[in-house]
């Protein structure tokens, strides 16, 4: 459907998901996305540009449906002619037509069974059933549970996400019905990511229980690290604060840790599978080592029987 080697994408994480990051995974054969995040057209097509004088091979552009530039970015997708879009933080269905038209695959995130129908029946031609083990955001549902039902539900493609982040868990979720999996902490960490080195390094040093959700009594949760800002956060919503409260709270904290490196203070969003990523490789490395070891995981099941 995409014309890419491996079924294994990119998440687009707002900030860092460059087109330098995109353009190296598909170089790689996976799938790169560039995360427009909340940022201008001139922004994106800028990386649109870089991704393109790194591969002739396809990437994508994330759409955060929610951005005050979404009409100019979608413009410029449109005008780009880029072959995949994904998008988060809200219903494509306005914009379904218009991408189909111009033949570009339309692969929305989801969180819920109700959402992938809905999708689904708008026409769009995959999902990406992201469990609440990812970093960022966060729904309800875990992957290993989302992700069949999602698979049982629909009649397109499903590409598992959340807590993914080596050639184990792409076995997992192809067992599960996947037709791909996406992988975003992982690729926080690979050598084109434009993350900060102190935010690389803290999910590098995280441990099994070094992630906690935040703002579950807002409209938008967040799996981060533990840090200093996270107990200061948490204290304030045990003790009752309001959404509204607790949203200023978090005003700028990513941007902080991220690009700026405050890795106590700012917000460090990440996976619950912080704990399985080892060092800071090149995209094509990870892509090369995932792949391989799922390849070594599925031909060792070919070797064994559940009744043996």
């Amino acid at each position: 459907m995409l014309g890419i080697e491996y079924p294994l994408f990119q998440g687009a994480m707002a900030w860092i998901a460059t087109g330098r990051l995109a353009g190296a995974v598909s170089q790689a054969g996976g799938l790169g996305i560039i995360g427009s995040g909340t940022a201008d057209a001139a922004w994106v097509e800028q990386e649109i540009a870089a991704a393109r004088s790194i591969t002739d091979r396809p990437f994508g552009v994330n759409l955060v449906l929610v951005s005050p530039h979404i009409e100019e970015v979608v413009d410029l997708v449109l005008r780009e002619n880029i072959p995949v879009v994904t998008t988060g933080a809200g219903n494509p269905g306005k914009y379904l037509s218009r991408f189909k038209d111009q033949g570009i695959k339309v692969i929305p995130v989801v969180a819920s069974v109700a959402l992938a129908r809905r999708l689904a029946r708008q026409g769009a031609d995959a999902v990406i059933a992201e469990g609440m083990e990812s970093g960022g955001h966060v729904g309800e549902i875990t992957t290993m549970c989302l992700v069949p039902m999602v698979v049982d539900a629909v009649d397109i493609p499903v590409i598992a996400a959340g807590g993914i982040v080596d050639g184990r868990g792409m076995a997992a979720a192809l067992a599960l019905g996947a037709e791909g999996v996406q992988m975003g902490t992982r690729f926080v960490c690979a050598a084109e990511c434009a993350a900060h080195d102190h935010y690389k390094e803290k999910i590098i040093q995280a441990g099994d229980r070094d992630t906690v959700v935040c703002g579950s009594t807002t409209t938008h949760p967040v799996r981060v690290i533990r840090n200093r800002f996270v107990r200061q956060y948490l204290k304030q919503e045990r003790a009752g604060a309001g959404p509204e409260e607790l949203e200023r709270m978090g005003d700028g904290k990513y941007p902080a840790a991220v690009i700026n490196g405050d890795v106590e203070y700012g917000s460090v969003l990440a996976g619950q599978s912080s704990g399985l990523v080892k060092k800071v490789q090149p995209a094509a490395e990870i892509v090369s080592e995932v792949v391989h070891q799922a390849e070594q995981v599925l031909k060792r099941w070919g070797d064994i029987s559940c009744c043996d």
